[in-house]
Formats: structure tokens, C-alpha cells, sequence
């Protein structure tokens, strides 16, 4: 439910340019009727709701619903002992606060049935927060969600943090009609909802004109305008997909059901800390960026081919649910699809009706997150040992094969299926590239796969983003690119032409100015402001304006997130507007002091605007809030080498070798202050050590003539 830290290094930053203690309730939503409103009609559906994830997506807490233990209970975890009590029919927990000392919170809601149950209390300014702490349903049994992080009071990740912020990152998907209502100034919430859990209006829209029209019969079923159900993918991807994916809302107001994904969110993609490098879910991403890879996918299928919507289950047992279409009758609707019969040793070869003949055991592979909550894979791939290992990524077949190797797996599997096909999974270029491969056939290779529109526009637009990172996206191919089909492709191509002269460029984004993709609006805005563009020809200034106003929306929508306020500062950054780019990163360093890179960037905006003790005591405070950081001890000694203070910045460099002594840039930052000060021999050895560390570091051309001079 929560997501991690986004600790931005200070490239991405400058890349990105690209009182009330409860929810109000009782706030007017027009058309929403409740879903109360809907079981008369609609009995078995709501029945089936009911016990559904769904249904307890979010709940008041009573006898029913609470299932953890607050009889007196108590858990201790990291020096921390909390308890848990009730009275009175109301909620309690003891733990530490915000300030380090134990203060006792009432439990507003409960998250969740199964496998685990959170809690909820407010804090102050209307602040809801999710404990750490959670009980396993079935283990009956208190325990910590992330029992391996540090997190003491005043950090981001603290549960009292802003990452633990329940409107910030999880109300929207867990309530019907959430408005979340955060005023920047105030730094409070008057957060309110329709429902507040996840009713039936949550997929199918308000429901009083369907109500309406229901009495009478007259005219067209307001519903009929949003179709689901099998056949209707990009419909069921657009009300299932924005919660059931990781990505960012454009909005504070919770859009309508099935409003367009990429206009009201950013989809995240495929990058090495979501995913591994062939495509497998790594960090906890709900589904989507998943599915979007799988063939299934491409071929129509969608949600409710599998899932029953309103209970929230399968539509059928075990390997029934997929031998509906994978079978010997085939399936009508999937005309393209080899009729035979999938679910016998054959095929599996496994013993029949074993954990390992079960076709998600090999297609679906699990992956725990919260500890205990297993979530299985939606990319339906082919097992595929050589490629997983190529990319340090789970293989199914050694994970249950312990012993054995990738290449014993391959081997089965090449004797058992010597037709077998997995090019239409296959990642080696992206494997290659993000293992830091960057040489002209890899080059070569991605870009052919990024250009060709029978591959998944999700890891096309991965890669896209990729090429662009490192400058590698040659023209001809950014001007196909800005023109693909799919709008995750041209809105990752937009931050993809930066090594395009200036001219070109434009004449790329402009077109972007008004494409039907609100995501790829903003993006093409905001490149186009990074360029350095004050003002456009008349007839398209007014997109141009339009484009970045959008983007601004959008961030602001979450500016109660450390990562929003990174891209607020660096839009102003990128228009010079250093006043803007101040404040916010002062703000993205207030909701998370870890975040050294907003520390980084207040240093340097302090230096350059001719304020050094500033930039000294933005270091500093970064450097308290995370004292083995070794990215701020560099860019400490930076600015004592930049003031001659060689032995101060060489004494900086020192504390980065001992926090990361296997990073080679921080041996590369020793030899260079070696050099300053003449040291030729501590310098070679310094620059030594770093190429051992990475054999293909470049060196600065400076060090590398000053290491050549003779001795």
C-alpha cells in the first residue's frame, strides 16, 4: 500500500524537468448515491461485494471489523514497546510519536482483512497515518512491515512520516469519491469522500443518474456509456488500472470511473527499482505494468476474463481458470489462440495435480510484499532461466529446483519444448543496456526494439527512456518515436531528445502541444521550458502555457509528497527561477530530511547565488539528517577544493571512502584533490583504486594529464 523512499540522486532531479481529526464524511458529492442504494436491484452482486477486498478496503472500527488483538496487547520491535487496548468500544494504541516519546492514538479505521490488517489514527491538521505495525490474520499475531529499516522519529519513513501519510498515498484507491483536499500553506487536510470505502460507485460512476433512470426506463442507462466485462479492455484498464498499478494522480479529486488512464495519471515504467531487467515485478507495483508486458494483453484479454469483479475472486478453480481459453475447445473470443490441451504432464511435466502442475506456479510466479502478502506475477511469461539469470532476476524453475542451475533449467526445458518461443519476451537488449553495456550494437539493438510497435509500449517507452538518459536516441528515431501510437512512447519520448540541437527539437515537441494525452501535454511543455523557451510563435504559445499550467496542476496535486515538490524545483530550476526552485526544495527536505538530494540542490543553488555559508549549512543539515550520506561529504569537500581548502576537502573525500569505499567516484574525487595539492603519487593510487572498482571509468581529462606528467 505504501511506497518506499524516492531518493533522487541530483541528475534525476534536473532530469525531471520532467485542525480536524477525522475525514469529513458528510461533504456533498453530486450523483453519488451509496452503495446502499444499489443492493435492491443488484442483490447477488452486493452479496458477492460484501466480503470482498473491496468492501474492506476501509472501515470503522467495532467488533466486526477490528481483528487484531487489543486486549491489553503488547509487541516490541526496535526498542519500541507498543500497546494495544480498547475501552468503551473504541481503539487504542501506545506507541512512539513524532517526537520520540510514547503518546496513545484512537484507531479511526481499519485496512484490510487478509493477510494482514492496518491501522489508522490521525496526528494533527487533519493528518491520517498508517502504522507500521500490523496484525497477521492468519498467524494471529502483531508484527513490524518493515522489521529491516531504520527509521527513527523525524525521518521520511518513519510512520509518522510523509511516506506513512494515508492521504498522500493510499485514500484514493482505498475510498469512493476522495477528495483529498491538502492546502500547502497550511500543511493541512480537510480530506472527504462519497463512500468510505470502495463501493460500487468506484468502478461504475455515480450512481444517481443510473438510479434515476431505472424509476422510469425512459431514455439511455447513464451506465451504458462505460461498457465492461470481457471485450472491453481499454475500458476495464481504465476503472481497474489506476489502482491496481504504481503510478501518480494528476488530480487531489479522485476521477471519474473510467476516465482515461493518461490523462489524469502518470503510469511509472519499468525501471530497476520496480522491476527486474527482464520485466519481473520487483517492488510492490500492483499489477498493471505487469500485465501491460504479457501477451494476454495484446490479444484482448482483460481483467474480468479472470476475476469476477464484484467478489473480487477468480472465475474459476485452480488450472480452470485458464484452461477456459488454453484448452483443447480453445475460446471463441481468442481466435489466434493453439488449441491443445495445456493441463496434463505433457505439458507441465510435473506430477498432475501437484503445487508445481498449476499453471500460475510457472506463468504466475509469487512475490511477497508486507512480509506476508504474496502477489503473483501478471507478466504470464514463458520460465525463461538464461534470460532471469542475465538479469540477476527469481527463475522459477531453480527456485523450486534448489541446487540446481540455469542452465540445467534451460537444458529441460529445450529438451521438453524444442519449439519453444520467447522472443516475443525477450529483454536481452534492455539487460544489456542496463547493465551498463552502452557500446554501438547495444545501442543498435535497443533502438530497433523501441521502434518496433509489436513489442509492449510499456517497455518501449522504458527503453525509450533509457537511450534518452545517456544522449544515445539519434533523431531519426525520436521523430518516430514522438509519433507512436501509444502515449507512454511519445511522452517518453519527449525527455529523450536533449542531445538534439535546440531547432530540431522544437520542431519535435511542438506537435506534442496538443496531443490527446494530457500526460504527454505537460511533458512535451515542460522539455520545451527546459530548453530554455521564454515564449513560442502566438498561435501555439498559448498550448505551451496551457501544457506547463497542467504539469503544475499535477504536481501540486501532490504537494504534500517529497518527490512532487523535486519536480516543482526542478520545472523552476529549468526556467531560472531560483526564488521558486528554493522554496521548494526547501519543502521537499522538510516532509524528508533524508532526501540528500534536495540537500545537494540547495547547496548549490545557495553557492551560485553568492551565499557559500548558506550552501555550508544546507551540507550540514543534510549530513545531520543522514550522517554517512557519502553524496553530501563530496559535494562538501567540492566546495572546500573550490575555496582552496585542499586538506579540508581531502579530509571530506576520507569520510566518503569509509561510508562507501566501493564507489569509485568517491577514490575519483581523492585523486583529483591529490592533484590539486601536487601529490602525483596519491593521486595515481586514488585513481588506481577507482579503476579497479569500475574498468571502464573515464577519468577527468584534467587528472588524466596531470597523471601524465612525468615524474
Amino acid at each position: 500500500m505504501l511506497k518506499p523512499r524516492w531518493r533522487l540522486i541530483l541528475a534525476a532531479v534536473l532530469c525531471m524537468l520532467a485542525p480536524c481529526l477525522a475525514l469529513a464524511e458528510d461533504a456533498p458529492h453530486a450523483g453519488f448515491a451509496g452503495s446502499a442504494s444499489c443492493t435492491q436491484c443488484h442483490a447477488a452482486e452486493a452479496t458477492a461485494w460484501a466480503g470482498s477486498d473491496h468492501a474492506w478496503a476501509l472501515k470503522t472500527p467495532d467488533a466486526a471489523s477490528v481483528l487484531g488483538d487489543f486486549n491489553d496487547a503488547s509487541f516490541t520491535s526496535k526498542g519500541v514497546t507498543t500497546r494495544f487496548t480498547s475501552k468503551d468500544g473504541k481503539y487504542f494504541v501506545t506507541t512512539e510519536g513524532a517526537d520520540g516519546k510514547p503518546q496513545t492514538f484512537e484507531v479511526l479505521y481499519t485496512v484490510g482483512h487478509r493477510p494482514l490488517q492496518q491501522y489508522l489514527v490521525a496526528t494533527e491538521k487533519g493528518r491520517l497515518q498508517v502504522l507500521d505495525l500490523a496484525w497477521d490474520v492468519t498467524g494471529k499475531k502483531w508484527f513490524h512491515l518493515y522489521p529491516d529499516q531504520d527509521a527513527p522519529p523525524g525521518d521520511g519513513l518513519h510512520w509518522t512520516g510523509s511516506y506513512k501519510n494515508w492521504q498522500a498515498r493510499c485514500a484514493t484507491c482505498h475510498q469512493t469519491g476522495f477528495d483529498k483536499a491538502y492546502d500547502l500553506p497550511s500543511r493541512t487536510y480537510k480530506s472527504h469522500w462519497a463512500e468510505l470505502t470502495v463501493g460500487c460507485e468506484a468502478c461504475h460512476g455515480p450512481g444517481q443518474p443510473h438510479n434515476d433512470w431505472a424509476k422510469t426506463r425512459q431514455g439511455t442507462d447513464p451506465y451504458a456509456a462505460l461498457p465492461m466485462g470481457p471485450g472491453h479492455q481499454a475500458q476495464e484498464i481504465d476503472v481497474c488500472g489506476p489502482c491496481h498499478s504504481r503510478r501518480e494522480a494528476f488530480s487531489q479529486v479522485q476521477p471519474p470511473a473510467g476516465a482515461p488512464f493518461h490523462d489524469n495519471y502518470g503510469l511509472a515504467l519499468l525501471t530497476p527499482d520496480l522491476y527486474f531487467p527482464d520485466g519481473q515485478q520487483k517492488d510492490e507495483v500492483f499489477i498493471l505494468g505487469s500485465f501491460l508486458q504479457s501477451k494476454m494483453k495484446s490479444k484482448g484479454v482483460t481483467c474480468s476474463n479472470c476475476h469476477e469483479p464484484h467478489g473480487g475472486g477468480l472465475v474459476a478453480e485452480g488450472n480452470a481458470v485458464c484452461t477456459q481459453c488454453h484448452s483443447v475447445a480453445g475460446n471463441a473470443q481468442f481466435p489466434s489462440l493453439r488449441k491443445a490441451d495445456y493441463d496434463t504432464p505433457e505439458h507441465h511435466h510435473h506430477k498432475q495435480g501437484s503445487a508445481a502442475a498449476q499453471c500460475v506456479s510457472c506463468h504466475m510466479p509469487e512475490r511477497s510484499y508486507m512480509l506476508i502478502d504474496p502477489r503473483r506475477d501478471h507478466f504470464f511469461r514463458r520460465p525463461d532461466p538464461m534470460q532471469s539469470k542475465a538479469a540477476g532476476a527469481p527463475d522459477v524453475c531453480t527456485g523450486c529446483h534448489a541446487g540446481k542451475t540455469a542452465e540445467w533449467a534451460a537444458g529441460q526445458i529445450a529438451l521438453w519444448k524444442p519449439a519453444g518461443d520467447t522472443s516475443w519476451q525477450d529483454r536481452s537488449a534492455i539487460i544489456a543496456f542496463d547493465g551498463g553495456d552502452h557500446s554501438d550494437k547495444t545501442i543498435a539493438d535497443l533502438t530497433r526494439y523501441v521502434l518496433d510497435t509489436e513489442h509492449p509500449a510499456v517497455v518501449r517507452a522504458t527503453g525509450v527512456t533509457a537511450l534518452g538518459s545517456v544522449g544515445t536516441l539519434s533523431a531519426a528515431a525520436a521523430g518516430q518515436l514522438v509519433k507512436d501510437d501509444d502515449p507512454m512512447v511519445r511522452a517518453a519520448a519527449t525527455g529523450a531528445l536533449r542531445q538534439i540541437g535546440v531547432q530540431d527539437r522544437l520542431a519535435l515537441l511542438m506537435p506534442l502541444l496538443t496531443d490527446p494525452s494530457r500526460s504527454v501535454r505537460q511533458r512535451a511543455a515542460v522539455e520545451i521550458a527546459g530548453a530554455g523557451v521564454a515564449m513560442l510563435p502566438a498561435g501555439i504559445d498559448a498550448n505551451y502555457r496551457q501544457g506547463l499550467a497542467d504539469f503544475t496542476a499535477a504536481r501540486m496535486a501532490n504537494a504534500d509528497t517529497p518527490e512532487a515538490q523535486v519536480a516543482m524545483g526542478g520545472l523552476a530550476l529549468s526556467r531560472r527561477q531560483w526564488d521558486a526552485a528554493q522554496e521548494a526544495f526547501a519543502t521537499a527536505v522538510e516532509m524528508d530530511p533524508q532526501m540528500a538530494s534536495g540537500w545537494l540542490v540547495l547547496a548549490q543553488l545557495a553557492e551560485a547565488r553568492g551565499n557559500p555559508q548558506a550552501a555550508e549549512d544546507a551540507l550540514s543539515s543534510g549530513l545531520a539528517a543522514s550522517p554517512r550520506n557519502a553524496d553530501i561529504m563530496l559535494a562538501r569537500g567540492d566546495m572546500a577544493a573550490r575555496q582552496q581548502k585542499y586538506d579540508e576537502a581531502l579530509g571530506w573525500y576520507r569520510r566518503a571512502q569509509a561510508a562507501e569505499p566501493q564507489r569509485a567516484d568517491v577514490w575519483v574525487a581523492s585523486a583529483i584533490g591529490y592533484a590539486l595539492k601536487g601529490d602525483r603519487t596519491a593521486a595515481a593510487a586514488a585513481a588506481e583504486r577507482a579503476r579497479g572498482l569500475a574498468p571502464g571509468i573515464v577519468l577527468p581529462q584534467e587528472l588524466e594529464q596531470f597523471l601524465a606528467q612525468p615524474q
